[in-house]
């Protein structure tokens, strides 16, 4: 009995098994910010903050999409789904570089709190320099 029921699920999966692939993504880097509904004065310091960053500092790489910037509210259903794919629970910030189609992340949250609310400036250049190091 174990056989024929071996022997129907061969058969049944004997279709056109050719892989469909998309093409690939263009390299880039990705400054997310994560937030929810309840927002600190710090968790606002680093959305203003990190915006003021990408589009000064980075404005070409923006338009030519090499630098994207996202926010995702993770209370939503949409953005809870990513927030568990970076298994994020509260505000947090990333920085990666995506480079022949696999992700590097760094999650610069702690960073980010100690930073961008009582050191603006000091929070600033160290985004930058990780927006810089990622876009080599």
């Amino acid at each position: 009995m174990f056989f024929a029921l071996m022997i129907g699920l061969m058969s049944c999966g004997s279709g056109d098994n050719t892989a469909t692939t998309k093409s690939p993504e263009k390299d880039r880097v990705e400054v997310i910010y994560f937030y929810g509904k309840q927002r600190c004065p710090t968790c606002m310091a680093i959305e203003k903050n990190a915006k003021e960053v990408v589009n000064t500092l980075f404005e070409n790489e923006m338009k030519d999409g090499t630098l994207v910037f996202k926010t995702v509210d993770i209370s939503t259903p949409e953005g809870e789904k990513v927030a568990d794919k970076y298994e994020v629970t509260w505000s947090s910030i990333f920085v990666n570089k995506w480079k022949d189609g696999t992700e590097s992340r760094n999650n610069l949250t702690e960073f980010s709190f100690a930073n961008a609310r009582n050191n603006p400036d000091g929070f600033k250049n160290g985004l930058a320099d990780k927006i810089r190091q990622s876009l080599k």
